[in-house]
């Protein structure tokens, strides 16, 4: 994705789609179909993304995908509506918040696994503010978007938290070697 940038006007083109994805799902509206023809190539390409949805600051929503199954401007879509209507964390959405809404989009680079040999060692693998982190733990796991670390910014809080996330004790990485693996976000938002 290094060389991959989204240009402005795509950037701009899939926030005014999440918006709209947002606002249709939230007053029970079937979304208007899309002319794929009329997006550029990178956006009709797979792409992974998670739609973020924040009032004043405080999270509100958020669901993405881990890997790339759909084109990235029809993932974007599904995520905006996702979002703002089935994070089990939060009640839907209702039609008088969605002014109060911004949206953020993360696009995702495909996972790498990330090799360690012991506890002691992984906070220092990890790059804060870089690398987003996914946790697997058999059938169990868990991410964090890289823009996590803004608000816990110590690798053993991180990954702390994040075995929370997945529904583990917080110490499970500390004795038990887990698969992980990292990925980088191109973020925006309106």
């Amino acid at each position: 994705m290094e060389n991959d940038h989204l240009s402005q006007a795509e950037k701009h083109l899939l926030l005014i789609l999440a918006r709209e994805s947002m606002e249709y799902a939230v007053k029970g509206e079937k979304l208007p179909d899309l002319d794929m023809h009329s997006v550029s190539p990178r956006l009709r390409a797979h792409g992974a993304s998670f739609v973020t949805l924040t009032i004043k600051d405080e999270l509100r929503g958020c669901i993405g995908a881990i890997e790339a199954y759909q084109p990235l401007v029809l993932d974007v879509r599904e995520h905006a509506a996702a979002a703002a209507l089935q994070d089990p964390r939060f009640p839907p959405v209702q039609v008088g918040e969605l002014n109060g809404i911004k949206i953020e989009v993360s696009r995702l680079t495909a996972p790498v696994d990330l090799e360690y040999s012991s506890a002691d060692e992984l906070p220092g693998k990890l790059r804060p503010h870089i690398d987003g982190v996914i946790l697997r733990d058999g059938f169990r796991r868990a991410t964090f978007l890289p823009q996590v670390w803004e608000k816990i910014p110590d690798p053993v809080d991180f990954l702390d938290h994040l075995c929370y996330k997945m529904g583990a004790e917080p110490a499970l990485w500390r004795h038990k070697h887990l698969t992980i693996q990292i990925y980088q976000v191109e973020e925006f938002c309106e």
